[in-house]
């Protein structure tokens, strides 16, 4: 299920730094985690809270929506003059769970950013968003990037495949069946075979900075484009609310239906 959730600025702060995906995956994950005692138990009987790498799958977040900001490139800085801000949430959990979500982030005040460049915010709404219909054949378009990576030997840090490498449409189906396996334990398991990623158009690699300022910091890069998806409609109910993409977790992999 997806959620629109509208943000006000609260103080004059309008400088946030553009690889601001991690601040707000941040939030969300600290936020589910301090919940309420019943959406936690909620978690853990669905097989969530007591394995936080389940728990991390759960979720995906659209880009921030602020209007046009004036951009620094040399600071790596946006700087904001809109008032309201709009984001969009994914949690792959059954829809009688959406009175725990909108309870959980109602009301909250929030900064986002780091130690030098943030906003100060407050949840002003959180609305439900309608779940479309889905088919086994589906056409969408990427919003944030798809990212596929795989290990190569002598190189210690992920390859990203760009959308052309001829290993992208494999393994990014092994990798949805697999989250789809680990995390829908309750439906029947699903084959790469069964999924079919088919680019339409060019793509455009794109990617931004996980775990900023800290010794973990790295880009991570993926690939933006339109596609068809051919798969069991749970694949496709899982990509819609919890990201198609590796990393969906920090805002990789949002996509929306193509008209």
């Amino acid at each position: 299920m997806r959620f629109s959730i509208q943000l006000t600025r609260t103080t004059g702060r309008n400088l946030l730094p553009m690889d601001y995906q991690y601040y707000i995956s941040a939030w969300i994950y600290k936020t589910i985690k301090l919940s309420n005692d019943e959406f936690a138990r909620f978690l853990h009987d669905r097989g969530y809270g007591s394995d936080e790498g389940k728990l991390f799958k759960l979720f995906c977040f659209s880009r921030l929506e602020f209007g046009k900001p004036l951009l620094l490139p040399a600071e790596k800085l946006f700087q904001i003059s809109a008032a309201t801000l709009r984001l969009l949430i994914s949690f792959d959990i059954p829809i009688t769970a959406s009175h725990f979500i909108e309870g959980i982030f109602k009301d909250q005040e929030l900064y986002l950013g780091d130690k030098q460049h943030g906003l100060n915010l407050r949840v002003t709404t959180v609305e439900l968003l309608p779940e479309p219909v889905f088919l086994e054949t589906m056409r969408y378009r990427l919003l944030t990037p798809w990212v596929v990576s795989i290990k190569e030997d002598g190189k210690p840090q992920p390859v990203y495949l760009a959308a052309d490498d001829e290993r992208f449409p494999t393994m990014a189906a092994r990798h949805l069946a697999e989250k789809h396996n680990l995390t829908h334990t309750e439906t029947p398991a699903v084959r790469h075979e069964q999924i079919v990623v088919s680019r339409i158009n060019g793509f455009k690699r794109s990617g931004f900075v996980i775990s900023p300022g800290t010794p973990r910091e790295t880009r991570v890069v993926g690939n933006l484009f339109e596609f068809t998806l051919t798969a069991p409609i749970t694949i496709h109910q899982m990509a819609w609310n919890a990201g198609i993409s590796e990393k969906s977790s920090m805002g990789f992999g949002w996509c929306e239906m193509d008209k």
